[in-house]
């Protein structure tokens, strides 16, 4: 009589999602070598660019493409480009997401694919979109 309950737990807790944790860390970007650090600002997740190929060539490098002119000469090192990200665990959704490519802020979901893997979505209004998987450094 033992046995089935034991195979209903096994297949409850191989069922369940293992990748549900913690979405903050250091995550590798697809494109220009971006390293951005995901974190809880209070109750939402934000973001900054920690590293890029353009940082490492030039850490003072600046955010010159951006729309408001005022801001164009923030340094783009440890600049926020994600924020105001709700939900979980394992989709974020109603956040921002800042491009410094072209200086434009466009809506975002977050959805966690594995321990190791997320996929980063931004939208200038559906279907308009443009999606990236990004992988856990640390």
């Amino acid at each position: 009589m033992k046995l089935p309950i034991v195979a209903a737990v096994l297949a409850l807790s191989v069922s369940a999602p293992a990748f549900a944790q913690d979405v903050t860390g250091l995550w590798q970007t697809q494109t220009n070598g971006g390293q951005v650090e995901i974190s809880r600002c209070g109750n939402s997740l934000c973001g900054k660019l920690v590293s890029s190929d353009h940082i490492k060539k030039d850490p003072t490098v600046k955010d010159e493409k951006n729309k408001d002119p005022s801001q164009r000469g923030r340094t783009l090192k440890n600049m926020q480009m994600l924020y105001d990200f709700t939900g979980g665990p394992t989709k974020w959704t109603g956040g921002k997401v800042y491009n410094a490519a072209d200086g434009g802020t466009y809506s975002g979901t977050i959805t966690v694919l594995s321990a190791n893997e997320l996929k980063l979505k931004g939208c200038i209004v559906a279907p308009l979109c443009k999606t990236e998987k990004w992988t856990r450094i640390k």
